[in-house]
């Protein structure tokens, strides 16, 4: 499985999908940049979201919320005395590690002062790094990264990078109830960049501290949230298995009631088989509505504002707090499972006979960086004006890719390499015929077939 892991990072890196940030200077630990393919995706997983959870739905609006907010806002959520993890340093080799990483420590419950944090004296932790076994006493590390706005560094001008896209959607709630007029129940849809200064960061992008979050606050009546708790994971589940991750590489798993949230009635992560670990979580979906069977956050804000945050219900002509359900995931997280889950090696056939090792991404078409790749058989300058009218015809539909560098076989597996579904091959034929060659990613078949047809054909294949 770490051969996996290494082919994948090798691959992001030589074909422009995802690699290290400030490389020429040695890099920043945990920052990535997503190359041209790599933003391709990245919009891609975006837009499948965004279609699944807002588009093709009545009863969930949108929201683009500042990154900076209030300070006030991680007063009322808890976020500035409760958003930390345990820092331990080992004595030896001065690394620092988030104490729940470290084997033979016991974290402490949740709600639990940090000097309960206990060593298992019969298996006595071992440093990740070194091996060495002392370290100092766990202290709380705050995960908000702080700044200052403003000419005046002093704390009155202190603000923080958000560390989640969720605060914007309590906060924003009667706004955007009234300005949509919605009944519960409905949701409010968001996806942005969050900043969580975490400790010991790593597994590529599965950690980091800069990360896109793609999170949606579904507000319903309490007494019906168990319910629609249900409804969402399923949902949730089907949304990653409908775009072609393997069922077998997916499991829910529920939180332990000393895991929890201190805002959670009940959580279910939707978690991935990756390569570095047994199971990692790709997904949480929350029952935000504990301890009073209704939103934590919207009696927080209202409390902490004086602002009536209460929603009005025109049927029981009353006021209360809606229960809230909240779906949370991550646009890199997501990426990475999709890559992994769609990585093949496998033997195909070689022009001139025989076999060779091919690489494939059979990433499903609606997340592919490219959609179709046109491929002049060679740069015979009699088919380059032939192969850009037939670019020009299919880029204003699809992103597509104009390829003549090297043998046609090998540029078959570099647009393989990425998980272009289409290859149309422009070749002498066409210039008296006007048809071209369309190349099947997964099967490899071939189907000749006129130009003036080539856009309903791939219309039908890729819609």
């Amino acid at each position: 499985m770490a051969d996996l892991m290494d082919a994948v990072t090798s691959l992001a890196k030589r074909r422009g999908i995802v690699f290290p940030s400030s490389e020429i200077y040695g890099g920043l630990r945990s920052s990535w940049d997503y190359g041209p393919l790599g933003v391709e995706l990245k919009r891609n997983i975006r837009n499948a979201w965004w279609r699944s959870m807002v588009q093709l739905r009545d009863d969930v609006v949108g929201l683009d919320a500042a990154i900076f907010m209030s300070p006030r806002v991680w007063e009322a959520s808890g976020h500035l005395d409760a958003f930390t993890d345990p820092l331990v340093e080992c004595l030896n080799c001065h690394q620092r590690f988030r104490a729940d990483h470290v084997p033979g420590w016991h974290a402490p419950q949740s709600g639990h002062e940090e000097d309960d944090t206990t060593i298992d004296l019969a298996h006595a932790p071992k440093c990740p790094n070194c091996g060495h076994d002392t370290f100092t006493d766990p202290r709380n590390f705050n995960l908000m990264f702080k700044t200052h706005m403003g000419p005046v560094e002093d704390d009155a001008a202190s603000v923080y990078l958000r560390p989640e896209t969720a605060q914007a959607m309590f906060v924003d709630f009667v706004t955007i109830q009234q300005a949509t007029r919605k009944k519960l129940p409905f949701g409010i849809a968001q996806i942005g960049k969050s900043f969580r200064n975490e400790i010991t960061p790593g597994n590529f992008i599965f950690r980091q501290r800069e990360f896109e979050q793609m999170e949606m606050e579904f507000f319903v009546e309490p007494g019906t949230d168990e319910g629609w708790h249900e409804y969402w994971i399923n949902e949730r589940f089907t949304w990653y298995t409908d775009l072609g991750i393997a069922k077998e590489n997916l499991r829910l798993r529920e939180h332990d009631p000393d895991e929890l949230s201190h805002y959670s009635k009940r959580t279910v992560d939707i978690e991935y088989r990756f390569p570095f670990t047994d199971w990692g979580e790709l997904e949480g979906i929350a029952n935000r509505s504990k301890p009073h069977g209704d939103s934590f956050d919207l009696r927080r804000h209202a409390e902490h504002s004086g602002e009536d945050l209460t929603y009005f219900d025109p049927e029981k002509e009353r006021r209360y707090f809606p229960a809230v359900i909240e779906p949370a995931s991550g646009v890199d997280r997501a990426l990475l499972a999709f890559v992994l889950d769609a990585y093949r090696t496998e033997e195909a056939p070689k022009a001139g006979g025989g076999t060779e090792k091919r690489t494939l991404l059979a990433l499903h078409r609606d997340l592919a960086p490219v959609k179709v790749a046109v491929l002049p058989l060679s740069r015979n300058e009699a088919l380059a004006p032939e192969a850009r009218r037939v670019h020009d015809l299919l880029k204003p539909r699809w992103m597509t890719q104009y390829d003549d560098a090297g043998s046609i076989g090998r540029r078959y597996r570099r647009q393989d390499e990425v998980g272009t579904p289409f290859c149309v091959t422009v070749d002498f034929d066409t210039l008296e015929d006007q048809q071209v060659t369309v190349r099947d990613r997964d099967s490899m078949t071939q189907d000749r077939l006129p130009i003036l047809k080539l856009t309903d054909y791939l219309e039908e294949r890729l819609a």
